[in-house]
């Protein structure tokens, strides 16, 4: 490779870097829609002209929103994005079916070439945005930072892929790896700066899904109280297959500004549950425990791209049985439990994440004094 090849490769990751920054920014305030970044740069100076991103719940799109931003500037210029650009007109909505497909507005920009991290598995799109940009002449390369996209966009992928949501589950262990057992209120193994990271990853999903048993040991309000992250609380999903939740509990004093959603079994009945609580049926096993693949496909259906799972050891141990969860948060707090502990995914420890067959080591580092690791599903994207 020679230096001038390398130099294009480090300012193209750069650059695709800064448009996956952009999208991370919009995750959970886009949905159906993926949250994507597009940044347009002057590759003779390195200079960024305009950065774009998917607008809250998800028009403008990045491409068009960075191209308005640009001007006349964006003519001759490059375009790195994080998803191909779509190349359809929308039809479920008069208003938005008339926006330009962002494929032809690039062209209609001028602009010259066009960098894409992954291809959009959406099957309207599926390579077409790149065919058409490639016929009018544009230059298009694709895979710059493409891992590191798809997980970005897995909400999106995943749902087209497999029409489920992208499931992320946190869980909060003390220093020997244990969960600690509440008592209808929360007890803390970790200190402040997990917590208010916890509030973070709220702030990026659609939905939040704990069980019954949760509510009862904790009385979660599984809202975002982070300043200026109030209006950012996903929407909150019980698993409760009799229906058997119901207020007082803390929750339920926020269901005007936060709804909740309650899955329960077929043939359950739901008592009158106040506005702003939705009651919902999927079928149940023989052990009559909630079908999970049926409630993330039902989340699918209408939408929801990205669900954090704060559940407790029954609820992450079935979804860890029934391969549904991409994405494993563990935030480890530095004093032992000892007896009073459980493991964190029903008989099964944070053994269960060794298996490197299954789960690759995606992040490790510190919040405050505790330690946090990511853990990926090998092979999932």
């Amino acid at each position: 490779m020679s230096g001038k090849e390398h130099a294009s490769d480090a300012r193209d990751k750069r650059m695709m870097g800064l448009a996956l920054r952009v999208a991370r920014r919009m995750l959970g305030q886009t949905a159906p829609n993926p949250a994507v970044g597009a940044v347009i740069a002057n590759e003779t100076t390195g200079e960024v002209v305009a950065r774009g991103w998917t607008q809250i719940s998800g028009r403008p799109h990045a491409e068009a929103h960075a191209l308005s931003l640009a001007g006349e500037a964006a003519r001759g210029r490059t375009m790195y994005v994080t998803l191909e650009p779509c190349s359809y007109h929308g039809r479920s909505n008069p208003v938005v079916s008339k926006a330009m497909p962002c494929a032809e507005a690039i062209l209609a920009a001028g602009m010259r070439r066009v960098v894409v991290a992954t291809e959009d598995p959406n099957p309207e799109i599926a390579g077409q945005g790149v065919a058409v940009l490639r016929r009018a002449g544009v230059t298009v390369d694709i895979g710059t930072c493409g891992r590191e996209a798809r997980w970005v966009t897995a909400g999106h992928i995943l749902r087209m892929t497999r029409g489920r949501p992208f499931v992320q589950l946190k869980v909060a262990v003390a220093g020997d790896g244990l969960i600690a057992p509440g008592d209808g209120a929360p007890v803390w193994v970790t200190g402040p700066v997990v917590r208010a990271y916890a509030h973070v990853l709220r702030a990026r999903v659609d939905a939040v899904l704990v069980g019954r048993r949760t509510v009862d040991d904790d009385d979660p309000e599984l809202t975002c109280r982070l300043p200026g992250l109030a209006n950012r609380s996903p929407r909150r999903v019980l698993l409760d297959s009799r229906f058997r939740i119901a207020p007082p509990r803390k929750m339920f004093a926020t269901i005007r500004r936060v709804p909740i959603l309650i899955f329960g079994a077929i043939g359950s009945t739901p008592p009158a549950y106040p506005s702003g609580v939705e009651a919902r049926q999927v079928a149940a096993g023989p052990d009559g425990r909630l079908d999970l693949d049926a409630v993330l496909r039902s989340l699918g259906r209408e939408g929801v791209t990205r669900v954090l799972v704060e559940g407790g050891p029954t609820i992450s141990a079935a979804l860890l049985a029934a391969d549904l969860v991409d994405e494993v948060v563990i935030a480890r707090g530095t004093e032992a439990l000892g007896g009073g502990g459980r493991r964190p995914f029903g008989d099964r420890g944070l053994e269960l994440l060794d298996d490197r067959a299954r789960w690759q080591l995606a992040e490790r580092r510190m919040l405050g004094p505790d330690a946090l690791t990511i853990h990926r599903r090998v092979g999932r994207l």
